[in-house]
């Protein structure tokens, strides 16, 4: 008698079969949505020339039709990055070396905002297997909100460490925190709390670190800041 329940093997292959169906949509939502944001600038450089009196108005118009495009061209190309992500090539490499990268870029934004970054990387942490452009991304989401929620002058440390088979990054800053409901779904696909905002940010950063064998983990309070605690595997061949 066959068994009256999906194997495991049929659920991961269903999985695999509905996210080649996604991405394929995705693609094929993005080439009209690309006609038809070409075809709004168009007709907005067209009625810049017009002498109709209804100009303004048709205006405003072209413009919510253009600012709607923008937000589903966004939402697509960040669900396609979400969706691509899969078996990455990994390399040995410092976390060191990756989160430096990641906060130089972001130095100059920082000093504008008076924000200061300070840095307590420790020098003997050990090496782990990684894919560099993935979690660059994954730490350039997550410093980028950092410095998000500091709308006037403030701190974020980023501070690595070893631990039991590991090794560990905190990013602590000193923002306006958040409530318990938005840390607890914050990692959800799709739910933002951004205006214009895809939702998937967070959700990538998240599958990009579990795809490097980590975890992620936010504590938070409103009014004092966050804390994201990341924590990655050290491979048997590459300790010490």
């Amino acid at each position: 008698m066959e068994s009256p329940f999906i194997s495991e093997a049929d659920l991961r292959r269903q999985f695999h079969e509905l996210a080649e169906l996604a991405g394929s949509l995705a693609h094929e939502i993005k080439n009209p949505l690309s006609v038809i944001h070409m075809n709004v600038d168009l007709l907005a450089e067209e009625l810049e020339e017009s002498e109709w009196a209804g100009v303004r108005r048709a205006t405003s118009k072209v413009d919510m039709i253009r600012q709607q495009c923008e937000r589903m061209e966004t939402l697509l190309r960040d669900f396609l990055k979400f969706a691509k992500l899969r078996d990455l090539d990994m390399t040995p490499g410092s976390l060191n070396e990756q989160v430096s990268i990641v906060l130089d870029m972001f130095q100059a934004q920082a000093q504008k905002q008076s924000i200061e970054i300070v840095r307590y990387l420790d020098p003997d942490l050990p090496s782990i297997s990684l894919h560099k452009d993935s979690l660059q991304s994954a730490l350039i989401n997550l410093v980028k909100n950092a410095l998000e929620s500091m709308p006037g002058e403030g701190q974020l440390i980023a501070r690595t460490y070893g631990i039991s088979g590991g090794v560990a990054i905190d990013l602590i800053d000193t923002g306006v925190g958040m409530e318990e409901t938005t840390a607890l779904k914050m990692f959800e696909p799709f739910y933002s709390t951004k205006n214009g905002g895809s939702g998937l940010g967070l959700p990538t950063a998240r599958k990009i670190i579990e795809s490097h064998g980590g975890r992620i983990a936010v504590q938070s309070e409103v009014g004092r800041g966050t804390k994201f605690v990341i924590e990655f595997p050290t491979p048997v061949r590459i300790q010490g």
